[in-house]
């Protein structure tokens, strides 16, 4: 009996003595960042003018802050991660009017800070007639992802000239994916609906697509199909920066492929029934390409 409690005892010394070890963690020195400095400079045509600007609606902002590894930039309810602190965002209402952002500096251990400022931006572009007659014939109209026309989604290098130049899905490539029942419909009123289809599934990005805040999903690759997700309303706007035709999404508003990024697409082609549209992904990684035509 003896040499049972003996053995209890040193089994009671060597629990507690790794228990103490255990919590001896060293996690260094968490500082929060401090002294956020926000900087917007307006942009037209690639190069820098005066505030509020000379219509283009661009404005590139530079956030920097002591103890800082990265920031989150929050406009008009969308976030994104830049880990330079370096972020250009179009904005498309007509006229001057005033937009509050937020900078999210994050430091060591999660640590954050965070300041809001204000700024006034001019945005003049009017969009041709034929534009808005090809988008939504000037009331409302329903597109899809051309499925049997070869290239109809791809990728190329950012800011890329040439449809899908580094890769072209051939005719049905993507059949089960989730992509090709989805309809994107946008009405002359401004209002944008991504109907998923009655699959109730989306096909994007690893990583990216849970921004969507979906559930499910199967892994190909770098990409996730048949992700679970309803569908939805938001706004779109029409840009042209750089002389460049833009659609630009609200929100985390996609079409085709979830990539993240600034949710804007800019028209490389279009005719009467056909545009042939691509956007940066989150990663800053590739352009995605997507060929579209009317219901």
């Amino acid at each position: 009996m003896k040499n049972i409690k003996n053995t209890l005892g040193l089994f009671l010394f060597l629990a507690l003595l790794m228990s103490c070890q255990e919590d001896d963690h060293t996690i260094g020195e968490i500082n929060a960042p401090s002294n956020i400095e926000i900087t917007a400079t307006y942009m037209d045509d690639g190069t820098e003018s005066a505030g509020p600007g000379l219509g283009s609606g661009v404005v590139e902002f530079t956030a920097s802050a002591t103890n800082a590894t990265a920031y989150h930039f929050v406009i008009q309810g969308v976030q994104s991660l830049q880990k330079d602190g370096v972020l250009s965002h179009n904005f498309t209402l007509l006229g001057t009017n005033t937009y509050a952002v937020t900078v999210i500096a994050y430091g060591t251990g999660g640590s954050s800070s965070s300041k809001t400022f204000e700024v006034d931006v001019l945005a003049l572009y009017e969009p041709p007639a034929d534009l808005l007659e090809m988008l939504h014939a000037n009331s409302s109209r329903t597109w899809k992802i051309a499925s049997e026309v070869d290239k109809h989604f791809g990728l190329g290098p950012v800011n890329g000239t040439s449809n899908a130049e580094w890769y072209g899905a051939g005719p049905g490539d993507k059949a089960g994916t989730g992509m090709y029942d989805d309809r994107y419909t946008f009405n002359a009123d401004g209002t944008f609906t991504h109907d998923v289809g009655p699959d109730g599934f989306v096909f994007g990005r690893e990583v990216l697509i849970d921004e969507l805040g979906g559930s499910g999903g199967i892994a190909n690759g770098a990409d996730i199909e048949q992700y679970g997700f309803s569908s939805y309303d938001a706004n779109f706007s029409l840009t042209a920066p750089g002389g460049k035709e833009t659609i630009n999404l609200s929100g985390l508003a996609f079409v085709g492929y979830y990539a993240g990024g600034n949710h804007k697409y800019q028209i490389l082609s279009r005719s009467a029934n056909e545009m042939i549209i691509h956007t940066t992904d989150g990663n800053s990684e590739f352009d995605w390409w997507f060929t579209l035509i009317p219901e």
